[in-house]
């Protein structure tokens, strides 16, 4: 016996109805699954109600495409629900999981997904996956029994119609997400508790918004000409073994620079900032120059990949660019060199591990050990930051803890970060005078007090360091610069008033001085003796001025690895040629400042570029 089952058809109004009441709910069911309370999240919308229309509108529209397709609202609805919310359950999961929140990258990934689940104890949310599936089930139960009429286009054949109306809600859909979910206005304008921290901004903007503005952020051009097979072809011949047992301590100071050094300054030997870092430098088993790094008076993370890939953020994207939020996969850098050759291998930050998603990155990045300021022991600060004299006493622990092993260590400090205000370290704070011969307004003159206090006690930290290693028997190389230049006030106000280069602006002689900070590469007398200390500087062929990128392949060189991985022999080869790449300027070995190279060179820069490109990619690691 046949059933026969009467299907109530819906004409376009009562069709257009159920969409947004079911847009709505599928909205609310989605936020619900977030990993926040869901009477934060609304509390949230009611004072900033633009985010309920952000957040809905591309249920809607997808509600509505599928709507089209099926001529079935509450079919359309059951599928929109099932992708929308187990997106958003991924989210939470993610976010748990690794404390970073779903991307649209992350679909490019799904076998490296696949792979790590097994890596993590994961605890799915039931109830919340429950409930979606339950939903899910009941509009399916619904569509069976209601559908709706084809739309009414008399001129059209049903079907035909039925795809015009997809094609067009996914392409308002498309056109929103180039526009205005692209529109970083729109997203900053948002007030939340922790604009840095991207979890946070998930779950107080919405998962359904956020996902959709990340479409078009953190973008990595593909290179012109980029040959997958022809780049994999450049990554044959990996020679480990082949360096000193070396322990490399590399510590990136924030905002360190000797600035101070520059004429308008006036202080004697006996008040300079720097004295460790002047004495350092001449040391027979020290050599130094300077470092141009991606950005100015900001950007500490791109700096680190920089250094520690051989890549350049810059040249990632045609826009700005977040180095560490295009990472998602496990990428080549010194960390994986070192540890070839049997280092132990570790990342300190007294910060937060979720800032520039350093937690996972250095994962990619493959540092066995990470220690961040959550983990750290009786932390110290001075003001808000954790001193510099505190990471000092961090690092010479770890290369105790390292016994007979050598150690390749990474340290990013934290104290000398902005802002320069008066209460930095205190209200009863006293500051030693700025010692210049120009003419600063109170605003510089604290600026620079307060900024140059920082650079004192880097200083501080330099030097212990060197006396620490110093007293060592085992062989260490020390390597310590700059992330960049200190923000002193909008405009660059106190350079100017201080007359520097820095702040002339782009028609300056040196195009690189708002970029540059100082480095010293030192070896304690055993390491000296084991590298032939002088014979390997020479044939180091090291310029004074070198592009960040550059930095972390020459300290391979120097320990006797310059020929340990083709990527990294390819950029001291590179360096030796062109030493600093920066945006559109180039610095020659000749010491000359181009904007156009020849042939050879353009060649050669392109090279670096298609093969970043596959490293971010596409080349697999374990």
């Amino acid at each position: 016996m046949k059933v026969k089952v009467s299907k109530m058809r819906l004409s376009l109004l009562p069709t257009l109805g159920l969409a947004v009441l079911l847009t709505g709910g599928v909205t609310l069911l989605a936020l619900w699954c977030q990993p926040n309370a869901f009477r934060t999240v609304l509390g949230i919308f009611l004072r900033q109600p633009l985010l309920i229309v952000l957040n809905a509108l591309p249920v809607g529209l997808l509600i509505l495409a599928f709507a089209s397709l099926f001529r079935n609202v509450f079919l359309s609805a059951a599928l929109v629900n099932l992708i929308v919310c187990a997106l958003s359950i991924a989210n939470r999961v993610k976010i748990e999981v690794r404390d970073e929140p779903v991307f649209p990258r992350d679909f490019a990934l799904l076998k490296e997904v696949g792979s790590a689940l097994g890596s993590y104890d994961i605890r799915y949310p039931v109830v919340q996956i429950a409930v979606v599936l339950l939903a899910t089930v009941l509009l399916i139960a619904l569509g069976i029994f209601v559908g709706s009429k084809p739309l009414p286009l008399s001129r059209l054949g049903g079907w035909i119609a039925s795809l015009l109306g997809t094609a067009v809600s996914f392409g308002v859909l498309a056109a929103l997400i180039l526009t205005v979910y692209a529109s970083d206005g729109i997203y900053n304008s948002f007030h939340v508790s922790n604009a840095y921290y991207i979890p946070s901004v998930f779950n107080e903007l919405g998962f359904p918004y956020c996902f959709c503005h990340q479409f078009t952020t953190y973008p990595v051009d593909r290179p012109e000409g980029f040959q997958k097979s022809e780049a994999a072809s450049w990554e044959t011949g990996d020679q480990p073994g082949q360096g000193e047992n070396v322990s490399v301590i590399m510590v990136m100071n924030e905002a360190f620079s000797d600035i101070t050094d520059e004429p308008v300054f006036t202080y004697s030997p006996e008040n300079d900032p720097l004295p460790n870092f002047h004495a350092l430098r001449n040391d027979p088993h020290a050599v130094s120059g300077r470092v141009v790094v991606p950005g100015f008076a900001g950007g500490t993370a791109n700096t680190e990949f920089d250094v520690l890939t051989g890549m350049q953020t810059n040249a990632l994207s045609a826009s700005a660019t977040s180095a560490f939020r295009v990472v998602n996969r496990n990428l080549d850098s010194l960390f994986r060199v070192f540890a070839a050759d049997g280092y132990e291998t570790s990342f300190y930050h007294p910060g937060d591990n979720w800032f520039y998603n350093r937690e996972n990155v250095y994962d990619w990045f493959g540092a066995e050990k990470t220690l961040f300021a959550n983990e750290m022991e009786n932390l110290e600060y001075k003001g808000r930051w954790v001193t510099d004299d505190y990471a000092a006493s961090l690092i010479e622990s770890a290369f105790a803890g390292a016994d007979s092993t050598p150690l390749f260590h990474f340290t990013t400090t934290i104290q000398n970060h902005m802002s320069y205000t008066a209460d930095k370290y205190g209200p009863d704070y006293t500051f030693p005078p700025v010692e210049t011969s120009a003419a600063l307004s109170d605003e510089a003159e604290t600026l620079l007090k307060v900024y140059i206090e920082g650079a004192r006690d880097a200083d501080a930290m330099l030097g212990r360091l060197w006396r620490y290693f110093e007293a060592q028997t085992e062989p260490v190389v020390l390597v310590f610069w700059g992330d960049h230049l200190p923000y002193l006030g909008d405009n660059m106000q106190a350079y100017a008033e201080l007359g520097l280069e820095v702040a002339v602006g782009y028609e300056q002689k040196n195009p690189f001085s708002p970029y540059e900070t100082p480095y010293v590469i030192w070896a304690n007398d055993a390491a000296a003796e084991a590298l032939d200390w002088e014979a390997m500087v020479q044939t180091l062929d090291l310029p004074k001025k070198i592009s960040a990128s550059f930095l972390g392949a020459a300290v391979l060189e120097l320990t006797g690895r310059g020929e340990a991985s083709p990527w990294f022999a390819f950029l001291n080869d590179l360096r030796r040629e062109i030493p600093v790449v920066q945006r559109g300027d180039f610095l020659l070995s000749d010491g000359t400042v181009v904007k156009e190279l020849n042939e050879t060179q353009t060649a050669q820069i392109q090279k670096w570029r298609r093969w970043s490109y596959y490293k971010l990619c596409y080349k697999e690691l374990r």
